[in-house]
């Protein structure tokens, strides 16, 4: 069994539609950011990185989105979420590593600009290019795009992972109308049954949680 820890509104949704695409066997374990228990000494024992997600596996613990999205689709090769062929699986491994490496941090500028500077001056102007820095990625994801999915007609975990950042658009303050093919996949990916179903179950968490 499998143990996904996530939080709401994180980049951790990619992962628990992986799960779901693949028909595995999983736990959610919900690290509530508000009470700061990504910092907690249970959880650094985990991942002393501190975010999410990590993934429990029999053999071992796995952080990292792009890592664990490949694990997923290789752990559940039946599943079909990733290319067969080393050089298709390397192309789907370089767009997610772009949307972890480049778009993430560009978004996280926004909220998180004290990871990289002390100066509130500074922490303000990068701020105020986040609109610009995330277009910028986003008018690269869109020139890639060249049919219903990120890899064309075949379905991957770029897919779950691209929707998933692909919900942070309007709050990074980016133009949905410039992207028409990133707003198409989010809206094809939200009416996906396991995308709805891993949403609502995280939410769900979350309300029994808080109750």
């Amino acid at each position: 069994m499998l143990t996904l820890y996530y939080a709401t509104d994180t980049c951790a949704l990619a992962s628990h539609i992986a799960l779901k695409d693949a028909g595995a066997g999983y736990r959610l374990h919900r690290i509530d950011f508000a009470r700061a228990q990504q910092r907690s000494d249970d959880y650094l024992a985990l991942n002393p990185k501190g975010r999410v997600p990590a993934l429990a596996t029999p053999e071992g613990i796995l952080t990292e989105t792009p890592a664990i999205l490949a694990y997923i689709a290789q752990a559940y090769p039946q599943a079909g979420l990733a290319p067969a062929d080393p050089f298709r699986f390397a192309k789907v491994q370089e767009f997610n590593s772009y949307l972890c490496s480049t778009l993430h941090v560009a978004h996280a500028h926004r909220m998180r600009g004290y990871r990289w500077a002390d100066d509130e001056a500074a922490i303000e102007a990068m701020k105020r290019k986040v609109p610009q820095s995330v277009s910028a990625c986003y008018d690269y994801v869109e020139s890639q795009i060249v049919g219903l999915w990120v890899m064309g007609g075949e379905y991957t975990i770029a897919d779950a992972y691209l929707f998933t950042v692909a919900q942070w658009l309007e709050g990074d303050g980016v133009d949905p109308a410039r992207y028409p093919k990133v707003v198409a996949h989010r809206a094809r990916m939200a009416a996906r049954p396991n995308v709805a179903a891993a949403i609502a179950e995280e939410f769900a968490l979350k309300a029994e949680k808080s109750a």
